[in-house]
């Protein structure tokens, strides 16, 4: 943190990041997003969340906390990552 990062930055870090080692360790987005999906879904006594709605849900996570800290490097990371996958998946024929 500290430093401006611009938005070639932000962007190629969370590619880095959603193309190698999340997407390495947690599987594929459809995948995981389904699965916690489920998971919601269960917790909140209702049908599962669609793996899109689990992507925009995300994105909310980190705009929150962004209100908190927003020179947060992270978290402008995370929200581009979650973004991206989130619209491949809607976006997906």
């Amino acid at each position: 943190m500290g430093d401006r990062m611009k938005r070639e930055k932000i962007l190629s870090i969370a590619e880095g990041l959603i193309n190698g080692d999340r997407a390495d360790i947690y599987g594929s987005a459809f995948d995981n997003f389904t699965r916690i999906g489920i998971l919601w879904g269960v917790m909140l006594g209702t049908e599962p969340v669609a793996p899109e709605v689990v992507g925009l849900m995300l994105v909310q996570l980190k705009a929150a906390r962004l209100v908190a800290t927003p020179a947060h490097d992270d978290s402008w990371i995370d929200l581009a990552g979650y973004a991206a996958l989130a619209g491949e998946i809607a976006t997906a024929a």
